[in-house]
C-alpha cells in the first residue's frame, strides 16, 4: 500500500451514503425512519450511543445545535437549490419566516407550521444534514420513551428528569441547552408525540450548484475592479474585519461598559485582569468576541450600520448573502487600509507602504464542504490575477487538544479520493508568537471528510496509522478548485496530485482544533469554542494577514 494514499474504505459508511442518496432520488417525501437502520449500522464516532437504549445527550445536543429552534414542530423538510425551485414545486418560501441555527450557517425558511425549507449549496449539505436529522429523530424518540417510562409530570424538575433520562444534573443542563430557551415547552411536547419526519429533495444536480455560486459571484463582482490582483481568503466574517478595520478598538469604552451593564458571560472581570496584567492580546480577544453581542443589544439597532460605515472608510466592503446565497463576503482594498486602524499584531515592518498596493483581498465566510469548490471556481473565473489562496477553518484533531492550531502539507480528499501534496506558505513560527495557551503543529496531514457524522473509529484508525491527524471539511474541495486554476483540465480522481511546484499563486492552509473525536472528555459535540477559541482563531487570521502584507510589500517599489 502506498503510504501516502491509504485505501481506507468503510462499508458501513458507504452503505449509509448509498442508502440516503438512492432514497432521495424519489420525487416524493421520504421518511427519515428509512435512514435509521443504515445510520445505526454506520457506528458514527459522533453518535456512539446510537444503538443504546439510553439517550446519547451529546449526539442530540450536537444535532439540535445545527437545527433551528422551531425543529420540534417540523414534520417535513424540503431541500432545494434556489428560490425558483421551491416556488415551482409549490412552496412560496419568499413569504416564509427566515430561521437560523447556532451551529451551521445554512439558509432556512419556515412556514410557521410543520414545513422547513433548506437551501443546499452542494452535495455536502445533504451529507451533513441527513445524518443530523436522523440522529435528532433517534435521540428524540429515545428521550420520549424514557420520559414516558419515568412518568414525568413536572418537566421543570431537573432531578426527576435526570432520574428518568439516566443522567445527572449536568446532563440535564446539556439537554436544556440543546433545546434552547423553550426547553420546558419542548419537553412537554416530546411527551405528547414522537418524532417522525419526512425529507424531500427537489433537485441535486451539479449544474444547479454551479448556477447558484455563479449568482453569488455576480453579486460580488461589481466590487472587484477588473485588473486588480486578488488574494482569496476563506475564514469567517469577523476576524479580518476586526484586525484591519479597528471598530472594536475605537469603541473599547462602549464595549466594556456593555460588558459591565449586561454581565455578558462574566467577561468584564477577565477584561480588567488582562488590562491590569498588561495583557493586551487577551483584552483585544474579549473586545472582539463581545462585539457581536454589543451590536445586537436590544435597543441598539443602529450599531451595525455604524460598523459597516466605519469598515467602509477603512477599505472594507461587506456583502451579506450576495446573490441570496448565505456565504457572506468582504472585499478589502489594501490601498485604503489605515495603519492606525490595524491591530498591532499585523503591523509588519514597512506596512505604511501598503497604501501603494493595487491588490484586493476577497474574504468569504467559509462554505461547507463541496460548496468550497464551487465558490472558489466561480471566483477564479471572474478575476484576472490570483496571488494567493488562504484557507482557515475549524477541524478535529487526532493528536492535539482543543484550541491547538494545525498546519498541513498533505490533504486526502474523500470527495475526489485524491491525495494533494502542496507547499504550505504558513508555518508554526508564523502563528506561535500569538499563542499563549495552544500549541501550533505544522507538517501535518489532513483528511477532508464528507460529513462530521460520516466517519467511525475503525475508519479513522486507518488514516491515523498513516499519519493523518487533522479532520476537516473544506481543504480538499479548495485544492481541487486550485488544481483547475493551474492545469488545463478538471481535477483527477483517486490520484496523488502534486501542487508543490505550481508557482502561479501561494497556498496557505491552516486549521484550529474545535474537537477531539478520540477523547469524549474533551469533545465539543455539545458546546461551542466560545471566548476560549479566540486565541487560535485570531492567531490563524493574524498569520494570514501578515503573510499577505509581506508578499505585497515585496512587490511594491519604494
Amino acid at each position: 500500500m502506498d503510504r501516502q494514499t491509504p485505501r481506507a474504505t468503510s462499508d458501513e459508511i458507504d452503505l449509509y451514503i448509498r442508502t440516503y442518496y438512492s432514497l432521495l432520488r424519489s420525487s416524493g417525501d421520504v421518511r427519515v425512519r428509512a435512514f435509521e437502520e443504515a445510520h445505526l449500522f454506520s457506528r458514527s464516532s459522533l453518535h456512539l450511543g446510537a444503538e443504546d437504549t439510553s439517550p446519547d445527550l451529546a449526539a442530540f445536543a450536537y444535532s439540535a445545535a445545527r437545527l433551528p429552534d422551531c425543529m420540534p414542530q417540523i414534520r417535513r423538510i424540503v431541500l432545494g437549490q434556489s428560490m425558483s425551485q421551491f416556488q415551482e414545486a409549490g412552496f412560496p418560501i419568499d413569504r416564509w419566516q427566515i430561521v437560523r441555527t447556532r451551529g451551521r450557517r445554512r439558509p432556512l425558511r419556515w412556514d410557521g407550521g410543520q414545513t422547513l425549507a433548506v437551501f443546499v449549496a452542494s452535495a455536502s449539505d445533504i451529507d451533513d444534514l441527513v445524518p443530523i436529522l436522523t440522529a435528532y429523530q433517534i435521540e428524540w424518540n429515545k428521550l420520549r420513551d424514557h420520559l414516558l417510562s419515568g412518568r414525568i409530570t413536572d418537566v421543570g424538575d431537573d432531578a426527576g428528569l435526570a432520574a428518568a433520562v439516566g443522567t445527572d444534573l449536568a446532563g440535564v443542563a446539556r439537554l436544556r441547552a440543546a433545546l434552547g430557551p423553550s426547553s420546558d415547552a419542548i419537553l412537554r411536547d416530546m411527551i405528547v408525540h414522537d418524532c417522525d419526519m419526512f425529507v424531500r429533495l427537489l433537485d441535486g444536480s451539479f449544474r444547479e450548484y454551479q448556477r447558484s455560486t455563479q449568482r453569488w459571484w455576480n453579486a460580488i463582482a461589481p466590487a472587484v475592479t477588473q485588473g486588480r490582483p486578488i488574494y482569496f481568503v476563506s475564514s469567517n466574517s469577523h476576524s479580518l474585519a476586526n484586525l484591519l478595520g479597528g471598530y472594536a478598538r475605537a469603541h473599547r469604552d462602549e464595549i466594556v461598559a456593555f460588558l459591565r451593564r449586561r454581565n455578558f458571560e462574566n467577561l468584564a472581570p477577565r477584561y480588567d485582569e488582562a488590562v491590569a496584567a498588561g495583557n493586551e492580546p487577551d483584552a483585544l480577544a474579549i473586545l472582539y468576541y463581545s462585539l457581536r453581542a454589543f451590536l445586537h443589544e436590544p435597543g441598539a439597532e443602529g450599531r451595525m450600520d455604524s460598523v459597516q460605515e466605519s469598515d467602509q472608510h477603512a477599505g472594507i466592503r461587506a456583502m451579506l448573502s450576495p446573490g441570496k446565497i448565505d456565504v457572506d463576503a468582504q472585499v478589502i482594498d489594501l490601498s485604503q487600509l489605515q495603519v492606525d486602524n490595524l491591530d498591532p499584531r499585523v503591523r509588519v515592518p514597512g506596512v505604511e507602504r501598503i497604501a501603494k498596493s493595487r491588490a484586493l483581498i476577497v474574504n468569504i465566510d467559509y462554505p461547507l464542504g463541496m460548496a468550497a469548490y464551487h465558490h472558489l471556481s466561480a471566483l477564479t473565473l471572474g478575476v484576472d490575477e490570483l496571488r494567493g489562496v488562504y484557507i482557515m477553518g475549524k477541524a478535529a484533531t487526532l493528536n492535539g487538544r482543543v484550541g491547538d492550531v494545525m498546519i498541513s502539507k498533505v490533504i486526502h480528499d474523500e470527495h475526489s479520493s485524491n491525495t494533494y501534496l502542496f507547499r504550505n506558505a504558513l508555518r508554526a513560527s508564523d502563528v506561535q508568537p500569538f499563542m499563549r495557551h495552544g500549541t501550533v503543529l505544522d507538517n501535518q496531514k489532513a483528511l477532508t471528510v464528507r460529513s462530521a457524522f460520516l466517519q467511525n473509529r475503525e475508519y479513522m484508525d486507518v488514516f491515523y496509522r498513516e499519519g493523518y491527524t487533522v479532520m476537516e471539511m473544506e481543504g480538499g474541495p479548495y485544492l481541487s478548485a486550485s488544481y483547475e486554476v493551474v492545469e488545463p483540465k478538471r481535477h483527477p480522481q483517486n490520484e496523488i496530485v502534486s501542487l508543490v511546484d505550481q508557482s502561479q499563486f501561494e497556498l496557505g492552509v491552516i486549521h484550529y482544533a474545535s474537537d477531539t473525536p478520540y477523547s469524549r472528555r474533551q469533545s465539543l459535540l455539545s458546546k461551542s469554542l466560545s471566548y476560549f477559541g479566540m486565541e487560535s482563531t485570531y492567531g490563524c487570521a493574524i498569520a494570514i494577514i501578515r503573510r499577505i502584507f509581506s508578499n505585497e510589500l515585496e512587490r511594491i517599489e519604494d
